[in-house]
């Protein structure tokens, strides 16, 4: 009887320590799913909280660059415009990117020409049906009220046309104008001033950026000092996107470690323009193939549409692969622990392209990571439903039609008719790749599809935010020399303005090509002498070197690319500096102006508090130890014929 009660007594201490690990248990995962639902980052077990070290040599600052700073004040001698000769009305086709660098330009020559500039149009939210009514065009990425105040003592700005002229403006009865890229100063002052004089308004197309070119003579320095100040200052995200961008560099660095920004450069249009369909396979070579052909017919590519990708690889005209860029990132001695930000709407391939990069670097993280989807539809704002795109089923027949169809048939007897065809579902039509199951040549744009472009350009304006705050950042493809802005260079170039002592890689995608074609048969295990080279490249990359090397090919393309030395100013007492020009005479490094006094004394008194003791220089010998560890460019170029078309003005009373 004893032994029996001993044995229920065991059995209930049994059955009670059970219910409570389950209720640990249920606490913990309900504790852990509202974390994740939350967006914050969760990693724990691969990043322990408490103090990181935070070597010099991974992330900065640089010693040879922290002489530099941002300056961007106008000059004594300049003064507000004197007169006013008219109203420029702007429409800006293209991506992020070329938004960002078109509505600097247009200010500047609204500067130029004395005019008065109405609010930029965004095209690709003003063709997007259904979109948030709260944010309109402009204001869909940026502060329209900072904007205005920001420029009042530079340029005249007003959100719309006045009520008379904006009737004649939908009666397409003022001259439009499409400058070509990189169009010069005297080209609006002989073309287009005296249009605008005459008529009083004129409208400018901008279709992939780049109305004005980048290097403007040294009489025009105040126009280059202009952009920066439109740029870095003036064009200042809308409050709920640089909301949520803190957010999620708070959320980058909640583990006390600092995090690298990359930007793939993985775009359809960017590998069409180069050629370098052949780093893909099966349909992904055909959709750059078939965008390839599609500009070769507009005259964008004047080449053949099958070229040598390996060769274009060679010289440096395609992208640094995500699995290369790991492999790069772990010769620098960044450890398998490192928080990467993945930048950008797309890229092309899919997560299939990401997975080696992900293998390397556990946390790959990025936006849709890091928030919950409340928060990206918040940023979003209200949207009116579209109907679906879906495939309809035929329309049934009627026993009459079904009898007359019978009797035409031919005579009997006839074989069965083919089985019918496996009908497509929605999730196999989803996306600009539907369509190559059905359809030899690619369909006009969806409703959804024009919904969909509206949206990338807030996820790159949020990565934009992000990618700028980032202790250090990787380009996966800039200066791609097509003659348009990309998004990385746009990145590289504020970060200069911002933070010049920064880390930002400059890789020559030449001499990486070059190191990679050397350990093709192990490059998962390279000899030392590889990672010796390839450290020593980027490292020179984020210096002064890179800074020069970059500015060359950069420069001439897009200013804000490297806006120095017009918008940047130096200590006093900073070490000289041999200037460094270009093989035209201008100054891309070492010829910038001394910070004014009260400048310099507040410089002094924020590095004296700030200042902490380095262990680890990023100039110092490299350590003995291998510490590897084991366009859009021109989505549609027929936009720049929409001039033609009736124009209706954003109406900001609507």
């Amino acid at each position: 009887m004893l032994l029996k009660s001993k044995f229920k007594l065991a059995t209930a201490i049994g059955i009670i320590l059970s219910m409570l690990s389950l209720l640990v248990h249920l606490f913990l995962a309900n504790y852990s799913a509202g974390g994740l639902t939350k967006g914050s980052m969760h990693m724990d077990d691969v990043l322990p909280f408490g103090p990181r070290p935070r070597p010099r040599r991974l992330w900065g600052p640089l010693r040879k660059l922290d002489h530099l700073h941002p300056f961007v004040h106008p000059s004594k001698s300049y003064a507000a415009p004197s007169k006013h000769n008219g109203f420029i009305y702007a429409k800006i086709y293209g991506g992020f990117e070329k938004i960002q660098s078109s509505i600097c330009d247009l200010v500047a020559v609204a500067r130029l020409l004395n005019a008065t500039l109405v609010i930029p149009e965004i095209q690709a939210t003003t063709r997007a049906k259904g979109i948030s009514p709260k944010f309109k065009s402009f204001s869909y990425l940026y502060d329209e009220d900072h904007f205005i105040d920001a420029l009042s003592n530079d340029v005249a700005i007003v959100r719309g046309l006045p009520r008379d002229l904006r009737e004649a403006r939908k009666k397409i009865k003022f001259p439009t104008v499409s400058p070509r890229n990189s169009a010069t100063p005297e080209y609006y002052i002989t073309q287009v001033l005296p249009r605008l004089v005459k008529s009083k308004v004129i409208g400018v197309i901008v279709n992939g950026g780049n109305c004005l070119q980048s290097i403007l003579p040294a009489s025009l320095e105040e126009f280059q000092r202009l952009r920066c100040r439109v740029a870095f200052h003036a064009l200042r995200l809308r409050p709920q996107i640089q909301a949520l961008g803190s957010q999620i560099v708070g959320r980058l660095r909640a583990s006390g470690r600092p995090y690298l920004a990359y930007h793939p450069g993985l775009l359809r249009d960017t590998l069409a323009f180069h050629g370098c369909a052949e780093l893909f396979q099966d349909i992904h070579t055909e959709l750059i193939q078939h965008r390839r052909n599609q500009m070769i017919k507009r005259g964008t590519v004047k080449e053949k549409l099958t070229v040598d990708s390996v060769s274009r690889k060679m010289a440096g005209l395609c992208p640094i692969m995500p699995e290369e860029v790991g492999l790069l990132l772990q010769a620098l001695g960044y450890p398998p622990t490192t928080i990467i930000f993945l930048a950008g709407s797309e890229t092309f391939g899919g997560q299939r392209m990401l997975i080696p990069l992900r293998a390397m670097f556990a946390n790959l993280v990025d936006r849709t990571s890091l928030c919950s989807q409340k928060e990206l539809s918040d940023l979003v704002g209200p949207e009116d439903p579209l109907a679906l795109d879906l495939p309809q089923p035929p329309p049934p027949k009627s026993e009459k039609q079904l009898i007359e169809e019978w009797k035409r048939a031919g005579p009997r007897p006839r074989p069965l008719p083919p089985p019918p065809s496996r009908p497509f579902y929605a999730h196999e039509k989803e996306g600009w790749y539907g369509w190559i199951g059905e359809n030899e040549t690619e369909p006009d744009a969806s409703p959804i599809e024009f919904r969909r472009q509206a949206h990338r350009l807030l996820w790159d304006a949020l990565d934009y935010f992000v990618s700028v705050e980032a202790d250090a950042f990787f380009p996966g493809f800039h200066n791609d020399g097509s003659g348009w802005p990309d998004y990385s260079s746009l990145i590289m170039g504020h970060r200069l303005y911002q933070k010049p002592s920064g880390i930002t890689y400059r890789p020559d995608r030449k001499i990486v090509a070059a190191l990679f074609e050397n350990v093709s048969d192990h490059r998962y295990h390279p000899p030392r002498n590889w990672t010796i080279a390839a450290r020593e490249h980027l490292n020179r990359s984020a210096g002064v070197e890179g800074v020069v090397s970059s500015a060359m090919l950069s420069r001439p393309v897009s200013f804000l690319s490297h806006p120095l030395p017009e918008c940047s100013c130096r200590t006093p007492k900073s070490p000289a500096i041999q200037p460094v020009k270009d093989s035209n005479g201008r100054l891309l490094f070492g010829g910038e102006k001394e910070c004014p006094d009260w400048m310099a004394r507040s410089l002094a008194m924020a590095s004296a508090k700030n200042s902490e003791p380095q262990n680890e220089d990023y100039e110092d010998e490299l350590p003995e130890d291998d510490s590897r560890p084991g366009m859009q460019q021109e989505s549609d170029r027929s936009d720049a014929n929409k001039s033609s078309e009736q124009d209706e003005e954003m109406d900001p009373d609507d």
